[in-house]
Formats: C-alpha cells, structure tokens, sequence
C-alpha cells in the first residue's frame, strides 16, 4: 500500500510525526506499506516550518511544493496546481491529509479528482462558525474523504449527522498528544526563561493571531489592556504572530510585563505552556496540549471546535468580549479552576491505532 502524507502548515507537523513514526515502526514488524511525504510548503520560513521538522525527527520531505504566501485564493489553486502534477508523477494508493488547514482542503480535492482514496485525520470537529476558513476546510475535506480517523465522540456525532457510514469512522484518538507524550522528556526552556527569571506557575503565556481578535486595533488594545489588568503583575510571555506584530507596533502597545517574543520552537513553547500558571489563547489545538498538561486556558474566542477541553479538560471559553477576562482571571487567582481531566483516548497511542486501521484495510 502506497500512502502519500500532507504537511504544509505548523499545526500539520505535530499531527504528521507520530503517524510517520507509527509507520515505520509497522513496517520494521513486516507490514506491506510504503509512504511517501509532501510538504506543500505553506509554512515556509524556518520558524514556521524547518524547527518543527528538526525538533520533531521528522525525515526530509520527498518533494517541497514551494506554494507559501498569496491570498487564500491564490495558495489554494498553486497547492493544487503543483500537487496535482506531483500525484502524477508519483501514482499512490492513499492520500492522507490532517487537520483543517489550506493544504488540507487543496490535496484531498486534488487527489478525489484524480480518484484516490482520502483520509482525513482529525475529522469531525466543527465549530459551526463559517467566518473561520479553518471551518470551511474541515467541511470541504469531509465531504470529500473516504475514512475519517477522529479524536473525540463529539466528532464522532458530527460525522454520524453528515451521514457518515459508521464502518468509516475510526475512533483513534488525538495525534497532536502523541507528540506531546512522546516529547515531553525533551522540553526545554528558551533563552526568556532564564533572561526574565521565570519559575514555575509564576507566568502567564498568550497567543493571539486571529483576524477577528488582532486586525481591529481598537479590539485588540482592549485584549491586551484586559489581560494585564487581570495579570496582577506577573509577566505575561506573547510569542507572536507576524500579523499581530504588525499591528501591535502600529498601535505602540507597550506594559511593563508584557514580554512579546519572537516564535518559539515546539520544544521551548511547550516548556512555556507546562509550566505556565495559565495560557490565554484564540488558538485551537493549545486548548488540547493545555488540557493534557493541566495548565488552565482562558480561549479568546466565541466558540471552539474542540469542546472536549471545556468538558473534560482544562479549558474555559471566555468568548471575544474583553470585558469577560476579569472575573476568569479572578476565578483563576482565586483557586477556582478545575484540574481537569484527560479526554478518551488521547493517550498516545493514536497513530499507532491509525496505522494499524491501514494495515487492516490493506488485507
């Protein structure tokens, strides 16, 4: 069996190694499976794109599609332009794409067009918010994939409501926590750790990229004002996004305890996350490594796609109103945060549970 893995974004490197590992270790036991690894090059400079391969083990690509930068729109069409011709040249069994992001959406269209087979991993979640093209891609992608290896019951439902036949619907568990487990050993704390003399539970960590928190100057001073406001004056560590960079140079956003830093690597940011008192973030998958490290997590956003951190684990939804971070920081100050717990199966195990599907399949 000839599978073909995708990767072109940050949040794709996580979910691609331990399924790349788990192959390996099947066909090192005999298992008949061949892979082979595009990166479509959407993440492309060295924070965004290389750190994660060299920290992560994960091998040199077999072709890089170089297809970074442009407008949704224009990446889009240049990853299915480029892909197409490398499917072409490099007939396969399988296509497996993860997660939600433009180069999930542009190769599994590519590769139903050209009649191979789609699975998507991390099928499932919604956050039924179509202003997110992240949502868009997770419909587009299900609509088109052949199996669906899922993370949770919730998708589980989800896909069942698409109409989903249950025999296609594997319940593997979170490849994003087999990275965090088996990494977790190796974590190590960047240069900000020691320059500010951090110590654990004594930080907080934030993340803010979306459009809809960050393009709105006057939105996101508020963010900002607000969660200093509630810090009680421990640092606050902000790994940012270029486009918030841009924005908060712009607006002169400046407190004495907001410490905004270049991006991290996976190993130093985790360390951050693991020892941090709390994490305030509009990101999605943060909310799951939090939940597993049971560090609290303040989401800046109306909805999330991963309800499951809210339920189980360690995450609260704040919503985008700045005025909502008080009472949360309150409650967290105060010792009233739940410990959380982990969600079903995120132990591990899940790329292994993947591949295992495969070899069966390939009976």
């Amino acid at each position: 069996m000839h599978i073909t893995l995708i990767a072109g974004a940050r949040p794709n490197f996580m979910k691609i190694a331990p399924i790349i590992r788990a192959i390996e270790q099947a066909v090192a036991r005999g298992a008949a499976l061949q892979y082979r690894l595009v990166h479509t090059g959407q993440h492309y400079d060295q924070k965004m794109s290389q750190t994660f391969f060299d920290e992560l083990g994960i091998p040199t690509p077999d072709v890089n599609l170089g297809c970074g930068g442009g407008s949704q729109a224009q990446q889009t069409s240049a990853i299915m332009t480029a892909f197409e011709q490398d499917m072409a040249a490099h007939p396969t069994d399988w296509v497996v794409v993860v997660g939600d992001v433009t180069s999930t959406l542009a190769c599994s269209i590519v590769a139903k067009k050209m009649g191979v087979k789609v699975a998507h991993v991390e099928a499932g979640i919604r956050s039924f918010d179509l202003s997110m093209p992240e949502e868009i891609n997770r419909m587009v992608t299900d609509a088109l994939a052949d199996e669906f290896f899922t993370t949770s019951e919730t998708a589980n439902q989800n896909l069942r409501h698409q109409g989903v036949a249950e025999e296609r619907i594997h319940f593997v568990g979170n490849v994003m926590i087999d990275t965090l487990l088996q990494n977790r050993s190796r974590l190590r704390a960047p240069e900000v750790w020691k320059m500010l003399g951090l110590s654990a539970k004594n930080y907080l960590v934030m993340t803010m990229h979306r459009p809809a928190n960050v393009d709105d100057l006057g939105k996101l001073r508020q963010f900002i004002d607000a969660i200093v406001s509630g810090s009680r004056g421990l640092p606050i560590l902000f790994p940012i996004h270029p486009r918030t960079a841009k924005v908060m140079a712009e607006a002169g956003i400046r407190y004495p305890n907001l410490h905004i830093i270049e991006p991290l690597g996976y190993l130093e940011f985790n360390y951050l996350v693991a020892y941090a008192k709390a994490v305030l973030t509009d990101s999605g998958g943060i909310t799951e490594e939090t939940t597993v490290m049971h560090v609290p997590c303040l989401t800046l956003r109306d909805n999330t796609e991963r309800p499951e951190t809210c339920t189980v684990g360690t995450n609260r939804l704040i919503g985008t109103h700045p005025a909502a971070i008080a009472p949360a920081m309150q409650d967290l100050f105060d010792g009233k945060w739940p410990e959380g717990g982990i969600p079903q199966l995120w132990d591990g195990h899940a790329a292994e549970r993947i591949v295992t599907c495969f070899c069966q399949m390939h009976r």
